[in-house]
């Protein structure tokens, strides 16, 4: 896997208009963008269709299909890349959602069907509501749950994209945590 300090130096030459440079970027981020996708199907039901990989491949899809980003630094691209994961991952779970609702749905007993990763997807579809409340409320908290938990960064990289202290996101970490715990019970 590449260093931090090599992924860096790709988004620099991006950022300077080397047009090979932006094709390098998610080979050289490919390893860790599959860690960190990993980390995301962890808490996914066991029989659910994506892979890590596909999940990669799918926010990187869509990624491409929108005006090209200027990459800010190493810790924007995963932020960027970790929220198009979430979206993806959202997005499935509507369409199962929909699809036991009658969309495409093979007919099975209601004895079959009892708990087949369904409460999975019903929570991530409770904690995407949850954190678009969030936002309205406040839009920085929700920034940093989006950051932190979706985009895998460190406090000190969180503080670094968002432009504040340490002891304010460490403030609006506690307080988006606190307040998604008593919207998701």
């Amino acid at each position: 896997m590449p260093d931090p300090e090599s992924i860096t130096q790709i988004i620099q030459d991006c950022r300077r208009g080397d047009a090979a440079a932006s094709e390098h970027l998610i080979a050289a981020a490919y390893k860790e963008l599959r860690r960190l996708a990993q980390s995301y199907m962890r808490f996914e039901r066991p029989d659910h269709t994506l892979q890590p990989t596909a999940l990669v491949n799918e926010a990187y899809l869509r990624l491409a299909g929108q005006e090209p980003i200027e990459w800010e630094d190493r810790a924007h691209f995963f932020s960027v890349l970790a929220n198009q994961m979430r979206h993806v991952l959202v997005d499935h779970a509507r369409k199962v959602r929909a699809e036991k609702r009658g969309g495409l749905a093979v007919k099975l007993s209601l004895d079959e069907v009892h708990g087949i990763g369904e409460k999975r997807d019903e929570e991530i579809l409770a904690v995407d509501e949850a954190l678009a409340r969030l936002e309205k409320l406040d839009p920085k908290a929700a920034r940093v749950v989006e950051l932190r938990f979706f985009g895998g960064l460190t406090e000190e990289e969180t503080a670094n994209v968002l432009g504040i202290s340490l002891s304010a996101l460490k403030r609006d970490w506690v307080f988006a945590k606190s307040w998604l715990f008593s919207q998701l019970r």
